[in-house]
């Protein structure tokens, strides 16, 4: 579902026309649907297990961006603040639910595109499951960029265009589409394969150096899926990730990359408005005000919400 605005009181974003759509999960059942006993465990565990290598075990703040309903947050239990950042304020409500009692967390309803951080101040960011849905990549990454700290990571996961399937499919002239060629290819609405080339190059423009490429999912295939245990396959994959990450055919990939950006000097501030772009937010009872421009950023039972500023 595309966000096109939202109640007549609310204030929105100043976007250019060109701004970059947005699909938005709010209201979906995309948990139980998508996720909760739908054959989808061989995925969860591959996720987790590529996470698990490449994520840094202890930090101060990680911030995770398409969080949802907080999937892989037991996996960040040696950072002292963890934000769960999701555009659906349903799905953070239900992460909530679920983390809201363990102090350590923080849930933030936000744009990608305008990120609700101060400059410098996030140690770790991770992002999955989210790339292929950004019609604008290079945009969110400096956006993650700008926030994170120089010399911090960014765990990243993306859809492979250039996957072995597709190469077959293509040799065969079963699809039309041809996975070498580097421009990313849109094959719904929203939904974005990327080559390993361009998103190699998409990084390093944003300030990133890549450290580490693992290739995952590489059995999702049906037939296996329901012969092998999903524990057999996933650590099969596993074992197979990181040689594959030199050649890149499986569906996804996640990349841990380091921000080359030199370290400045903070405000000491975590938010600043997503706005006016000014760290001079004030928290009040119910949210933040901005002392720039006036706008105000509500809490909604326990998330805060930066996506459409109330009117001052």
């Amino acid at each position: 579902m595309l966000i096109l605005g939202r109640c007549t009181h609310e204030v929105a974003l100043t976007q250019s026309p060109l701004s970059p759509r947005i699909i938005d999960y709010e209201g979906s059942s995309y948990k139980t649907d998508f996720w909760l006993n739908q054959g989808r465990e061989y995925e969860d565990l591959c996720e987790r297990l590529a996470l698990k290598a490449l994520l840094p075990p202890t930090g101060d703040i990680l911030m995770e961006a398409g969080a949802g309903f907080g999937r892989l947050a037991s996996l960040y239990s040696g950072y002292g603040t963890v934000i769960l950042l999701d555009h659906s304020l349903s799905m953070l409500k239900d992460a909530r639910g679920t983390w809201g009692a363990d102090k350590r967390f923080l849930f933030v309803a936000a744009n990608i595109y305008h990120l609700p951080f101060a400059e410098n101040v996030l140690d770790t960011v991770v992002m999955i499951r989210v790339m292929h849905h950004l019609e604008s990549p290079a945009l969110a990454l400096a956006e993650i960029s700008r926030s994170l700290r120089g010399n911090g990571t960014f765990i990243l996961e993306y859809a492979n265009k250039r996957n072995l399937k597709a190469i077959l499919r293509f040799g065969l002239r079963r699809q039309h589409w041809n996975p070498f060629d580097e421009q990313p290819y849109e094959f719904a609405p929203l939904n974005f394969d990327f080559h390993p080339d361009w998103m190699a190059s998409t990084l390093q423009a944003a300030g990133f150096a890549i450290e580490e490429e693992r290739a995952i999912s590489s059995f999702r295939l049906s037939f296996l899926k329901r012969r092998i245990p999903a524990s057999w396959l996933a650590h099969t994959d596993f074992v197979l990730s990181r040689p594959g990450g030199q050649l890149k055919l499986s569906p996804s990939v996640v990349v841990r990359a380091r921000n080359t950006g030199t370290p400045r000097r903070t405000t000491g501030a975590l938010f600043r408005c997503p706005a006016c772009r000014i760290d001079t937010l004030r928290e009040t009872g119910g949210g933040y005000l901005c002392a720039h421009c006036a706008r105000r950023w509500p809490e909604i039972d326990g998330i805060l919400d930066f996506r459409w500023p109330k009117g001052s």
